[in-house]
């Protein structure tokens, strides 16, 4: 039987092992996952690990983050969850904060590679966009969500008129997606639920949930105290509603930051792109934009806000989901809700990705070749980022 601390130590070493090599995003994390912690190390099994993704899925917030949090809090409860969460952020964190700091730093604005980061985003958005739309808005009601959800987004490009779209998709997934299938009937098979295996008690899962409520609620009313805590609300914000995977979250990160005139169009779609060539979640990107706005003090700021909701979400419902897992009405609404953050996305390709990186048709040109290459070919999206920003250095595009 390990120790505690050698289970809280193998728990970081293992993490930051996969930090430093989950390149791919969400999915890819999750098959990295699998294979280091229910194939190799045995830490779960295969249905249980399905129950931890479904929960994760269920919820706002970084999926993938979310399963290595989970399996943290399961196996080294709240310091495991948080060791977990430290090793899988810290590589891209570092990174991004780097970068972010060199251009504050450097005031490279208008550079060629620049240009071709923005176009990258054109191709890894458009891409996004394509795989979630074909899963999560298929069939003609799920498309009219999203459809309905893009049009309000653009005619009302406010952030509480996303909060609206996230309600009504909601309410309209309940009425509409009566003959949806039901996963919550497959998750009723195989062996104990989720509920039963977790160390965390409700009284625990229950202040994790209070406290996430209450900081939506309070942050709000702080904001006007400086400009840390205005940093502060607008990132947890973001991070609390975010329904559909990581890339959901540029659409709320562009309104609550760019915005607001914290940093211009090119400097958030350039580190947009540079967060698809590092390991690990893409929610990291709030690491580069808190160190654009703030230096290394805004980047911790803006990661611990960002990943904050995610953390008290996964550890306050785990305890509960033996329950919530066969409730109809959650996953009716949970199908209305991602068909429409489809639609946000797809807003958010329009204004402000498309209109800020493409201004010629060598540019729409290069962008596509940069989308084929990431659909069709299967490229990495690390080596997309290299290809575009070598390809605006040299002018290719513009």
């Amino acid at each position: 039987m390990k120790s505690k601390m050698a289970v809280w130590l193998e728990l970081l070493g293992v993490s930051t092992k996969l930090g430093l090599t989950s390149f791919g995003g969400p999915i890819a994390h999750l098959g990295y996952f699998h294979d280091e912690y229910v194939r190799r190390r045995k830490w779960l099994g295969e249905q249980e690990y399905a129950e931890l993704v479904a929960l994760c899925q269920f919820l706002p917030g970084p999926a993938s983050s979310q399963v290595g949090i989970g399996i943290g809090l399961k196996r080294g409860g709240l310091l495991g969850g948080v060791l977990s969460f430290i090793g899988f952020t810290w590589p891209s964190v570092l990174a991004l904060m780097l970068f972010g700091w060199y251009m504050q730093a450097s005031g490279m604005d208008g550079s060629g590679w620049l240009h071709g980061l923005k176009l990258v985003a054109v191709a890894i958005v458009a891409h996004a966009i394509v795989g979630m739309g074909q899963k999560l808005a298929s069939g003609r009601l799920l498309a009219t969500i999203a459809a309905a959800s893009a049009s309000s987004a653009l005619i009302w490009p406010t952030a509480y008129t996303q909060i609206a779209i996230i309600a009504v998709a909601g309410a309209a997934g309940i009425w509409l997606c009566r003959n949806h299938p039901d996963e919550a009937g497959a998750m009723k098979q195989g062996e104990a639920a989720l509920g039963h295996r977790t160390t965390l008690s409700r009284r625990f899962g229950f202040v994790c949930l209070t406290l996430f409520a209450c900081l939506l609620v309070v942050l709000p009313l702080l904001r006007d105290s400086g400009s840390m805590m205005a940093m502060a609300d607008s990132f947890y914000r973001s991070g609390s509603l975010v329904f559909g995977g990581g890339h959901v979250v540029l659409p709320l990160l562009e309104d609550e930051i760019a915005g607001r005139g914290w940093v211009n169009a090119e400097q958030f779609l350039a580190g947009y792109g540079a967060a698809q060539a590092v390991p690990g979640p893409l929610f990291t990107f709030a690491a580069y934009l808190g160190a654009v706005m703030a230096g290394p003090l805004g980047a911790a700021m803006a990661t611990i806000a960002i990943f904050l909701p995610a953390f008290l979400l996964v550890a306050g419902v785990l305890p509960f989901w033996d329950t919530l897992r066969g409730i109809p009405l959650a996953r009716r609404a949970l199908a209305g809700i991602n068909a429409a953050v489809v639609g946000l996305l797809f807003a958010a390709f329009y204004d402000p990705i498309w209109t800020s990186a493409i201004g010629s048709p060598q540019d729409v040109a290069f962008a596509a070749i940069l989308f084929v290459l990431l659909s069709y070919w299967k490229l990495p999206p690390w080596i997309i980022v290299v290809l575009g920003a070598a390809g605006g250095a040299l002018g290719v595009g513009g």
